[in-house]
C-alpha cells in the first residue's frame, strides 16, 4: 500500500529555497562561498541530515521493541563528494547500552531505517514539467 509524501519547495531569490513539509517550513541556501547567504542548510546537508535522524529513531525503535534500555543514541553522518554526487555515506554510531545488545540493534536499524534503506535502493525519479500542455 502506498504512502505517498509531499515536500514543497518555492524559490526565494538567489540560492534559497523555502521548503514546507507538511507543518514544518524551512529556509534552504547555499554557503557565501558558492554564491549563496548561508540562511540555511545547503540540500546536501538535508540528505545528510535525513540519513542521521532516520537511522538514530531505528536504534531507538528498535531498542523499544527488544525492551532495551539505552543511556544515549548519536549518530555522525559523512559525505564523500565526488562530482556531483556523494559516492559514499558513512554513518558513525555512539549508542550508550549493554555491550551485548549494540550490534543487535545497528543490525536492526540497518532494517527499518527507510532512508537509507531508501539510498540503498534508488527508487526510480521521474521529473514531469507542471506547465507542460
Amino acid at each position: 500500500m502506498a504512502d505517498d509524501r509531499l515536500v514543497t519547495a518555492r524559490w526565494a531569490g538567489g540560492y534559497q529555497v523555502d521548503l514546507q513539509a507538511g507543518e514544518f517550513g524551512l529556509r534552504v541556501d547555499e554557503p557565501e562561498r558558492v554564491g549563496g547567504t548561508n540562511t540555511g542548510p545547503q540540500p546536501t546537508d538535508l540528505l545528510l541530515s535525513a540519513v542521521a535522524s532516520c537511522f538514530v529513531l531505528s536504534l531507538a525503535y528498535a531498542a523499544a521493541k527488544r525492551d532495551i534500555v539505552v543511556e544515549s543514541i548519536g549518530v555522525n553522518v559523512t559525505g564523500t563528494y565526488e562530482g556531483p554526487r556523494f559516492s559514499a555515506i558513512r554513518i558513525e554510531v555512539d549508542v550508550v547500552a549493554p555491550d551485548d545488545v549494540v550490534a543487535t540493534l545497528i543490525a536492526a536499524a540497518e532494517r527499518v531505517c527507510y532512508v537509507t534503506n531508501t539510498l540503498k535502493r534508488p527508487p526510480q525519479i521521474t521529473v514531469v514539467n507542471r506547465g507542460a500542455s
